[in-house]
């Protein structure tokens, strides 16, 4: 079955960085677009970043913008999420997810994708 697995949260200060990834398993990963969201506690699941399957075209929330930057590599089925310049809002449980399979257009819907990873908790302190 597929299974995505998050790992590398944790706590660090306001202004540091942090990386996440997530392993994928049992899915032609290369033929599924690719993204990252997060929830912060009392809130709804948020877009952050996504890269898509053909090209490895990268695109993200306004509130990631040039600070974060997803990537993927294929051959390992893996995909990463680099955030630096953290903030305090940035606090959330990290979700690594993939859908939109062969998709041509930016998948910013967390109900277009089909799989999802169990979650890695990103704590900001100020």
């Amino acid at each position: 079955q597929v299974q995505l697995v998050e790992s590398g949260g944790g706590l660090v200060q306001a202004g540091g960085s942090l990386s996440v990834s997530c392993a994928a398993s049992g899915l032609t990963f290369s033929t599924y677009t690719m993204g990252w969201f997060r929830q912060a506690p009392g809130k709804e699941r948020e877009f952050v970043a996504g890269v898509s399957w053909s090209d490895g075209k990268s695109y993200y929330a306004d509130s990631a913008k040039g600070r974060f930057t997803i990537s993927r590599d294929n051959a390992k089925k893996m995909v990463y999420l680099q955030m630096n310049s953290l903030k305090p809002e940035d606090t959330a449980v990290y979700y690594c997810a993939a859908g939109a399979r062969y998709s041509n257009y930016e998948v910013r819907i967390s109900s277009e994708y089909n799989y999802w990873g169990q979650g890695t908790q990103v704590t900001v302190s100020s």
